[in-house]
């Protein structure tokens, strides 16, 4: 069924439902009925808009990912080349799973759900044509999509592991930038600057910066007022 005008404030409603919910008690806490009762909208409705309640994560992340990226550009001053500014925007990701679980359990959710992780797939590419291309100029953007599937594995995999003292959050963002950048042929030497790099930032407060620029960003979109709990859930 397509979305006709009348359906728009519903659609609004359930946004702002759903992610309000998502971010104070976590995706799969959350179900159908508690999200139309509160949204004030019928089964029917709420089906026709978006399926199932995976359906929402397409247009959450889509705005998350923007707003997220935005402000690692913002950290590393816009003087940074698009290789440091990659290790910034992967590396706050990576944390910001750390820093709060529900914001762990939508990410690896959208990492899972085909629609959501398309997205993510189809955006990530560009970026990394942009960013890659001049280490493998022979690789167009549907090769970088294909490399895209194995990074964002990769980056699936770490956010699912919770760190521990065995496992700190250093050693997480070093390996896996290590990784991805070796899969993507950039030298040693660049490599080894770009982890010198990030070890030296204090890469928990400015995570903590862009969660809670995050949420406020998330509460100003879909208009609704988050509990404050959820910028200090750990």
């Amino acid at each position: 069924m397509a979305l006709t005008n009348a359906s728009l404030p519903a659609k609004r409603r359930i946004l702002a439902v759903c992610v309000k919910l998502f971010l104070e008690q976590g995706y799969k806490k959350t179900t159908v009925a508690e999200i139309v009762q509160k949204a004030d909208v019928s089964n029917s409705s709420f089906q026709n808009i978006f399926r199932a309640k995976d359906g929402v994560l397409t247009e959450l992340v889509a705005f998350m990912f923007e707003t997220q990226f935005d402000m690692a550009r913002r950290n590393t001053g816009g003087q940074l080349s698009p290789l440091f500014v990659y290790a910034v925007e992967t590396c706050i990701q990576l944390t910001l799973t750390e820093l709060n679980e529900n914001l762990r359990e939508i990410y690896i959710e959208a990492y899972t759900h085909e629609e959501a992780a398309e997205y993510i797939h189809r955006q990530t590419a560009r970026e990394l044509h942009r960013i890659f291309g001049t280490y493998q100029p022979e690789l167009t953007v549907e090769d970088f999509y294909v490399c895209e599937l194995g990074s964002a594995g990769l980056m699936r995999g770490y956010m699912a592991r919770k760190c521990d003292r065995y496992f700190p959050l250093e050693k997480k963002l070093d390996v896996f930038l290590t990784m991805s950048l070796r899969g993507y042929k950039v030298p040693e030497e660049e490599i080894g600057q770009v982890r010198a790099f990030i070890s030296g930032m204090d890469i928990r407060a400015i995570s903590q910066q862009v969660m809670e620029t995050l949420f406020q960003a998330l509460a100003m979109r879909y208009a609704f007022v988050l509990d404050k709990d959820a910028l200090q859930q750990k």
